[in-house]
């Protein structure tokens, strides 16, 4: 039996007005995933109260840790899935490349949180430049804050040991205030300043950045400023092997899905041309998971981060996109081939957190889930957060989620 857990991230919402005053999950005609909601359909708790909303959050409770005992930031499981294993004592923080208009720092508007979907060799050029200026290098070393770069719009930040704050500054997450004045979310508490410093030098040195100056010409925004954000220390997870007694493997183009995996002993094999956005290779993730299940794994879990991305754009129609993406050059072509590999399969199907076109953040709601068997299919159904409601089945934590999957 192989199986296979498809996470549609942030494809749960709720009702909006430019489609008529319902989820997009309830106004797309879905064929390839109301297929997977002929099995068992419900509702799970993928947050727990008191827990905030996010994917790392949500996700470790999917794969079936409890983050109110495990989790200690979203950065350290970014920094893992980046290879970056912190060291006792040691402090990672997120740092976005963001855009930001405005002449002056302190009168900014925060207009991306990421770069204007900045990766590749302008997102390294950038980061590589920031951190070699003697004025920003200098601010740096006095909190003992190193960066360790990615080709991509997110970057590994470590404080020290020997710098390590008392506390943890309080942070605000950048794509919960787009379009918004950046003044009132600076971070604050111990060490808030310093990294404000920080975050006014990038500002400063990136904004005439000759890569900033060419992405302007082009009708794209600039990557100008770093935001730092979701401190964490080291974390450790009880092998996945030894809970479920299957080998994993997890596809993803995101270095959180990658740290889960990573710090639990799952395969993260990298697909070429994968990205977080809508034009990321769905294919690819398609080929890569039937190779490992292929390859030995039992399990393996495929991640879209796309519909997220669109949500906290406010994007309405590139979030119905990324669904109809998701349904046709994922789920369907899933669907057609498993057999090729295991006649008998078991696919999940959840958004592992609501992410609200509303109010472009994340929301700890249920979420709706579907269980397909190949052994017995069922009739297709629609697959969206009122069906999903109606049917009462309800689970009350995440970790219910996989344990369900493999009974």
């Amino acid at each position: 039996m192989k199986y296979v857990l498809i996470i549609g991230d942030g494809i749960a919402d709720e009702p909006v007005a430019q489609l008529g005053g319902v989820t997009p999950l309830a106004a797309m005609s879905l064929p390839q995933i109301d297929r997977l909601a002929g099995g068992r359909l419900g509702l799970c708790q993928t947050v727990p109260a008191g827990v905030p909303a996010g994917s790392d959050t949500a996700i470790l409770s999917i794969f079936g840790y409890d983050p109110r005992t495990c989790y200690t930031g979203r950065s350290a499981l970014e920094a893992a899935g980046m290879g970056v294993m912190l060291k006792p004592g040691e402090t990672s923080l997120r740092v976005n490349l963001c855009a930001l208009e405005g002449e002056s720092f302190d009168a900014a508007v925060i207009r991306s949180h990421n770069g204007g979907s900045i990766e590749g060799e302008e997102a390294v050029e950038l980061m590589e430049d920031l951190v070699s200026d003697p004025r920003f290098a200098a601010l740096a070393a006095a909190v003992g804050f190193g960066v360790h770069i990615t080709p991509t719009f997110r970057h590994i930040g470590v404080i020290d040991a020997a710098h390590q704050p008392a506390a943890y500054p309080t942070f605000t997450e950048p794509h919960n205030i787009l379009d918004s004045a950046i003044a009132g979310y600076m971070p604050k508490g111990v060490m808030g300043a310093e990294l404000t410093a920080l975050m006014r030098a990038s500002f400063e040195i990136l904004r005439d950045h000759p890569v900033n100056r060419r992405r302007i010409a082009e009708g794209k925004l600039p990557a100008n400023c770093i935001w730092p954000w979701g401190p964490g220390s080291a974390m450790t997870l009880t092998p996945f092997d030894e809970l479920y007694h299957k080998r994993g493997s997890a596809v993803s183009a995101v270095p959180l899905v990658w740290g889960i995996a990573n710090l639990c002993g799952v395969d993260t094999p990298r697909v070429e041309g994968a990205t977080a956005e809508l034009d990321t290779n769905y294919e690819g993730k398609v080929e890569a998971v039937l190779a490992a299940l292929a390859g030995g794994a039992d399990f393996c879990c495929v991640h879209v981060e796309a519909p997220d991305e669109c949500a906290h754009a406010g994007d309405v129609e590139g979030k119905c996109e990324a669904l109809r993406r998701l349904d046709a050059r994922v789920v369907g072509p899933l669907l057609d081939r498993l057999g090729e590999v295991d006649p008998e399969h078991r696919v999940l199907l959840l958004s592992d957190h609501p992410t609200l076109l509303n109010t472009r953040g994340h929301d700890g709601k249920a979420i709706p889930f579907a269980i397909y068997d190949s052994r017995c299919p069922g009739e297709p159904r629609k697959f969206d957060e009122a069906h999903a409601a109606a049917t009462g089945d309800f689970l009350a934590e995440g970790p219910m989620l996989l344990r369900a999957l493999f009974e």
